[in-house]
């Protein structure tokens, strides 16, 4: 019966949900200012997107399991709700700048110009992220989806730069990057092998 629950589509978006459900109660009691909410909600975003991306390569290297097999089926809802991470991350952002001068006045900041640039790459993603859009885009629905790897490339240095640290988004990112770059190994070594 709760593997039945579990396999629930909507069952599933609750729990992706919970976070942000629970950073929108602190900030409508009061608790919490909006500059408080940019930090967890960039990090889920960028978490949920880095799930979503790291499952082709370990299906790739670990071949089909039965829990990535899981995942894998529920990818698309990973990377819509790191769009919605991202757009309340963005709310939160204008809400804690208050005018469209002072967002104006650091627009170029290194930091900040990749967040905005990250998100116009997420918007077209996730508008598409649907079975009609892809039955719509045919092949073109493929590489419209592979802008995630600019956008992540736009998350990591935006997150570097806000926060003058590297650490934290190394430790998100890297794994991501060493997988990557080991699909692409295995994919070039088999097609080596092929040639």
């Amino acid at each position: 019966m709760l593997r039945i629950i579990l396999n629930k589509k909507l069952v599933f978006w609750l729990f992706l949900s919970i976070p942000a459900l629970l950073m929108m109660v602190r900030f409508n009691s009061g608790d919490v200012l909006a500059m408080d909410m940019l930090h967890p909600t960039g990090e889920w975003s960028a978490r949920l997107m880095i799930v979503a991306m790291i499952l082709s390569p370990l299906v790739s290297i670990l071949g089909p399991k039965r829990w990535l097999n899981w995942l894998v089926q529920r990818r698309r809802a990973l990377g819509v709700a790191s769009f919605a991470y991202a757009v309340l991350h963005l709310i939160f952002y204008l809400i804690d700048m208050g005018n469209l001068d002072d967002i104006l006045a650091e627009f170029w900041a290194l930091g900040i110009w990749t967040g905005w640039a990250a998100m116009l790459l997420f918007l077209p993603i996730a508008m598409t992220s649907n079975d009609a859009w892809q039955r719509r885009l045919k092949a073109g629905w493929k590489r419209l989806q592979r802008l995630v790897y600019p956008a992540a490339i736009l998350v990591l240095v935006h997150w570097i730069f806000i926060h003058n640290n590297l650490g934290p988004a190394l430790v998100h990112f890297i794994p991501l990057a060493l997988l990557v770059a080991a699909r692409f190994f295995l994919s070039s070594k088999i097609l080596h092998k092929g040639i």
